[in-house]
């Protein structure tokens, strides 16, 4: 894993002058495990570095531009030739829009300062536009990252993207015996830091204990405030090094800032060598250690008044000081480790590509249909069903949901159709299942921009649709479900349809023929094997939905239906769906087709290329000899030892009246029809070749796609 770390333009990656986002670089960089594949980029005039694997950023300044944008674009120049895996920027979000459009690199932004003070974060559509071009936003404290949550809806956040890893600080061993009576204030001599109160606070302090003493590293060039005492050492700014070694002997620290320090390296290093800390309640400072005095308001007496407590208090001094040096764990190494793995973690995702993937790979798939559980099972026998059941069967982790129950069982009145909450749902379900793929079938109420927000997160993440109803421009509701399919196809990998897409009217892309799946639990019958009392069945509705009929509503296969019946006055039909005569679902709809030897398959509107409704899974899988129509073109798959095939209703009259009399030969075609049926259009293999093709998997031709 080639990785780059880009600093931000001037920071001095130096030994001089070094600040904190130089130093955790340092730190945790020559402790990683790939520190041997990681080079640091930044652009300071100082010769000495803090690691060999620098490289200093050296272009023309232009008036006209940001030096920040052509720092930024020299960088890219080095990526030209040598290209990085994974590039992270440091407390500069205005990189990443430039980087995100010009490099295919892993992008990770660490916030060192307050998401909301920073350019290119400040505002809610730039921090909304960050999370969903970087893989990883790292915060150096919880209330940094509660700063850049603010303004987000909450549920719609993918939290495995965000994530807390402390600064951290060198680990020794310190004798605690040893510390003296010292009171120390590092960093910046200005207001923010609270230098002014430390200052007239310690004069009063070694007025008062004169045999303790104050000692203030660092300046501050902008600022003047000058405090003066023969026991006060104002030492001006030192290398890191000495800070720590002085922190190893003094007995207090005081961090009394008045900004909002976003996490507080000062207080940090303090902690891990022992001292007993004084700290204001700013930020992301109490966050550095469970052991420290929190003042209660920010005023030179009530400084005054904890140093003094610490000072009186010998026993009180030394408690906090050992507790702090013992419970102190943000070490180097251990926030490396945490660092590290969050590298591994993108690239173990990552790995996960085409190349690697066969047939026998294991997907985690989130499957979103209408499974109708509000009607009490009078819908289960449903094809959403069996493509769910083929997935689980076939060894994948399959997460059902199921839109529509979700819709009915939510609505407020805030959200009328209950579809927000839906939409909320999903993401919820993606961040806790993590799922290779998403499937829909006919999951209309999910929202598009709901599926790019997920797939912003994940660029791995593959997603389908399966569409089972019409789609001939003659047949029924043909505007409304091509809209159907055609508004999500953009946002799939891929679409499967029970129509031949060579038949459409329209332009699909990644489009795939799937027959409707039969499936082995369902379809149990062997009516072939048995002396029905019904010589044809069939069943049609005015809508699942409905359940009943709707009063006044004719569908034009009834015509065609009452005329075959006055032609074929000696076949006893069994009907449902017309006539008054109610249709029948569940259980009962097998007990139905179970007394039957044949069955129509009869879809609504003209026929068209290899488009059937889910009827002809449940008349041939559960052994009737069936009729369909021959422009459906069903013949490319099944030959007339399989399954009949009509040219008109005058045709089909006579092979009904031909395979009434002719018991041996109707049984033997319906059994070999089931057997095909099974062997080819089985919801396995129509579930697996969902997978395959969405995943590129390179496997034999399914009998489908030969044909």
């Amino acid at each position: 894993m080639n990785i780059a770390i880009l600093l931000p333009y001037k920071e001095n990656f130096s030994s001089q002058y070094a600040g904190a986002v130089s130093l955790f670089v340092r730190d945790t960089t020559s402790k990683s495990q790939y520190k041997n594949t990681i080079t640091i980029y930044g652009q300071t005039k100082y010769k000495k570095k803090l690691l060999k694997n620098y490289v200093n950023l050296n272009f023309q300044k232009n008036i006209f531009q940001s030096n920040n944008k052509i720092y930024v674009e020299e960088f890219l120049r080095n990526e030209e030739i040598n290209k990085s895996d994974l590039i992270e920027i440091h407390n500069r979000p205005t990189y990443i829009k430039i980087l995100s459009k010009k490099t295919n690199a892993k992008l990770i932004l660490y916030f060192h300062n307050d998401p909301l003070t920073m350019n290119g974060s400040k505002l809610l559509t730039d921090r909304k536009e960050l999370l969903k071009v970087t893989d990883k936003l790292i915060f150096n404290s919880k209330w940094s990252l509660n700063r850049f949550l603010k303004g987000f809806d909450l549920l719609k956040i993918n939290n495995e993207k965000l994530i807390v890893l402390n600064q951290s600080a060198k680990k020794t061993k310190i004798n605690l015996n040893k510390k003296r009576k010292t009171i120390t204030f590092v960093g910046k001599l200005n207001l923010a830091k609270g230098y002014d109160l430390f200052g007239n606070a310690i004069i009063k302090i070694l007025n008062t204990h004169k045999d303790w003493k104050g000692i203030v590293i660092g300046d501050e060039p902008r600022e003047k405030h000058i405090f003066k005492h023969k026991n006060l050492k104002v030492l001006g700014f030192k290398k890191h090094e000495f800070v720590l070694n002085n922190f190893n002997t003094t007995s207090i620290a005081v961090v009394c800032s008045r900004w909002e320090e976003p996490f507080g390296r000062t207080s940090l290093e303090a902690s891990s060598r022992g001292c007993a800390l004084i700290i204001s309640n700013r930020g992301g400072l109490p966050e550095t250690t469970d052991h420290a005095i929190i003042l209660k308001s920010l005023t030179v007496n009530e400084l005054y008044s904890k140093i003094n407590l610490l000072i009186k208090n010998k026993n009180y001094r030394k408690s906090l000081q050992r507790k702090n040096y013992k419970s102190f764990k943000l070490s180097h190494e251990y926030i490396t480790k945490l660092q590290d793995k969050i590298r591994d973690t993108i690239f173990k995702i990552n790995s996960f590509n085409i190349k690697k993937i066969n047939s026998y790979t294991k997907f985690k798939i989130l499957h979103i249909t209408n499974f109708n559980e509000r009607y009490d099972g009078r819908l289960h026998y449903n094809t959403g069903r069996r493509i769910n059941n083929g997935f689980i069967r076939t060894g994948h982790n399959v997460l059902a949901i199921s839109d529509r129950d979700i819709l009915k069982q939510n609505k407020r009145i805030i959200d009328i159709k209950g579809k927000k909450y839906l939409n909320e749902k999903i993401i919820r379900c993606y961040e806790n299942f993590k799922p290779n793929m998403i499937v829909f079938g006919h999951a209309d109420n999910v929202s598009n921009e709901t599926i790019q927000y997920i797939k912003s997160i994940d660029k791995n993440l593959k997603v389908a649709q399966w569409f089972l109803d019409p789609v001939t421009k003659n047949g029924p509701d043909y505007s409304r479900n091509k809209e159907r399919i055609t508004t999500k196809a953009d946002i799939c990998d891929y679409n499967f349809l029970t129509t031949s897409p060579k038949a459409l009217e329209f332009k699909l892309n990644n489009a795939f023929f799937i027959p409707n799946p039969c499936d082995e639990a369902f379809e149990i019958l062997n009516n072939y094997e048995n002396d029905c009392t019904s010589d044809l069945f069939f069943a049609m509705s005015h809508g699942v939905h409905r359940g009943n009929l709707k009063s006044g509503k004719i569908d034009p296969r009834e015509g065609f239906m009452n005329k075959l019946i006055r032609m074929n006055k000696d076949i006893i039909f069994d009907l449902y769906g017309m006539n008054n005569k109610q249709p029948v679902w569940g259980n009962e709809f097998l007990l139905k087709i179970s007394n039957s030897k044949m069955g129509l398959n009869l879809s609504r509107g003209e026929p068209i290329k290899h488009y059937s409704s889910d009827r002809i899974a449940q008349l041939v899988g559960n052994g009737l000899l069936t009729f369909i129509d021959k422009k459906t073109k069903y013949n490319d798959f099944f030959s007339e030892n399989e399954m009949i095939f009509y040219n008109n209703i005058n045709d089909l009259t006579e092979k009904i009246q031909k395979y009434k009399r002719d018991v041996k030969s109707r049984k033997k075609i319906a059994k070999n029809g089931k057997k095909k049926y099974f062997k080819f259009f089985n919801s396995n293999l129509v579930s697996q070749y969902i997978i395959n093709k969405t995943f590129d998997i390179k496997t034999n031709k399914v009998f489908w796609e030969i044909k």
